[in-house]
């Protein structure tokens, strides 16, 4: 593969992530602070735009195995259909309708509806790594590559999002240590104006910041169509034929390497979602960082950004289950931040989180092509299983990032959370702490156990790759 393909195969998958950015840090505190909308009407809607995109899964591999081939692939054609739709339903889901008392279901639908379109999506795009090259080295470098790019899409939409709306969290009335006989006063005072003002600095400030966002989608698929050209599967005789979809399924989830691989990702990926949602409600709420929240988002992802091509080399070297271990990283640190908010301390904590994410997120979907060629030579004569791997994986990580989000969020509603008020109260600032710290470590740490039993070693790999390339 040349340099320009797999750079240009990275910038198709940056949109997801540069959008996905956005609403994981940012779309709670949106629904909480600007929309009015309760925090158990804020869980409904981030679990079941979670749900929603997890049930397209599965959905969407069962089609997309159904395509056939074009003069421009197989998975393409899903891709460029998708994404104007996806532009929309990301637009609307940032923006703040004129009526107050639907406002949850209309941020449930357009949340649902963005969810299934990404996942049209990235199921083709993702699965798209199999249909690069067949060398496993190539589509490692490919699958770092978009990595590298996906996380700086990562912190392009953190930052565009942190610095076109930080104006619409800023509390100019509010103090660090007020008065002792004004308390009262201080902690009911509202940092937001009246929701029925639908024309407010604060909502028009998230819209401008979608419609940016969507300007990037479209510069995104142009790339990835004009730099991509997709191969059919080099292993496929005249002879193979396509697994159907069902009885794909059944053997993906009977397949030992996939089903240890897709169980401890689950776990790490939710944590990492936990940590993502709340860090910007941490800061503002309960550790006195409400001016510093979107620079250490920052510090998080330009150190996710930076570390990619380091964890490569890592797993080249030491090999990918030695490298899942610095996932667990951002643990220790994290406990600190939430028992010592300072705000030194919270820039280390978000440099080590970073790197952690950055090995959170290149390890699985490196580790997932491995996976595919190990059950492809258990396989040999049978083709298309690529995109139900792909979605099925996707299916699980979501739908446990969204139990995650909707218990985080639910969790804030029964501890009693108030929107826009300057300081919240104890039971919800604990919350808040065991949701950074607490719950992210043990959800890592068990899905690092479940690793540890993955069988696919570095001479494996060897070994299935030459049994391939004989087959081939």
């Amino acid at each position: 593969l040349s340099i320009c393909s797999k750079l240009c195969y990275a910038i198709g998958g940056a949109p997801n992530q540069v959008a996905g950015s956005a609403a994981a840090f940012f779309l709670q505190i949106y629904l909480l602070d600007i929309a009015h909308i309760t925090p158990f009407h804020a869980s409904l809607v981030l679990f079941i735009g979670k749900a929603s995109g997890a049930f397209t899964d599965p959905v969407a591999g069962f089609f997309i195995s159904k395509s056939r081939w074009t003069r421009i692939g197989r998975l393409m054609p899903w891709m460029l259909a998708c994404t104007p739709f996806t532009v929309v339903s990301y637009f609307f889901m940032w923006y703040l309708p004129p009526f107050v008392s639907g406002r949850a279901a209309w941020y449930v639908t357009f949340n649902c509806l963005f969810q299934a379109l990404t996942t049209l999506f990235q199921v083709p795009y993702s699965a798209l790594t199999m249909f690069l090259s067949t060398d496993q080295k190539d589509r490692d470098s490919a699958t770092a590559y978009r990595m590298t790019v996906e996380v700086l899409g990562t912190l392009i939409g953190a930052a565009l999002q942190g610095q076109i709306v930080a104006s619409a969290h800023v509390s100019h009335h509010c103090t660090v240590n007020p008065p002792v006989n004004t308390t009262a006063s201080w902690r009911d005072t509202t940092s937001i104006p009246d929701p029925s003002d639908t024309l407010s600095h604060q909502a028009k400030v998230y819209m401008i910041a979608a419609g940016v966002i969507g300007g990037v989608y479209l510069l995104g698929i142009v790339v990835l169509f004009l730099g991509v050209k997709e191969k059919d599967d080099p292993y496929a005789l005249s002879s193979d034929r396509a697994i159907p979809f069902c009885k794909g399924l059944g053997l993906t989830m009977k397949h030992g390497p996939y089903v240890k691989l897709t169980a401890s990702f689950l776990l790490i990926s939710t944590a990492v979602q936990l940590e993502q949602s709340n860090f910007v409600l941490f800061c503002t709420q309960a550790s006195g960082l409400r001016n510093h929240f979107q620079y250490l988002v920052v510090t998080i992802l330009v150190s996710a950004a930076v570390s990619v091509p380091f964890w490569q080399k890592i797993l080249q070297r030491f090999g990918k289950k030695c490298a899942a271990c610095g996932i667990s990283w951002m643990i220790p640190f994290a406990v600190m931040l939430v028992t010592i908010p300072d705000l030194i301390l919270a820039y280390l904590v978000a440099f080590i989180s970073g790197l952690s994410i950055a090995a959170s997120l290149l390890l699985p979907w490196s580790m997932l092509p491995d996976v595919v060629d190990n059950f492809r030579l258990q396989n040999p004569h049978g083709k298309g299983q690529e995109t139900i791997f792909y979605s099925s994986y996707v299916f699980f990580t979501k739908m446990s990032a969204g139990i995650g989000l909707g218990i985080s969020a639910a969790g804030l509603e029964f501890t009693g959370y108030k929107p826009g008020i300057c300081r919240q109260s104890d039971d919800v600032i604990l919350t808040l702490k065991i949701l950074i710290g607490a719950v992210p470590g043990i959800l890592i740490v068990m899905g690092l156990f479940i690793l540890f039993f993955y069988p696919i070693t570095e001479q494996s790999r060897k070994e299935t790759k030459l049994a391939l390339e004989e087959l081939r």
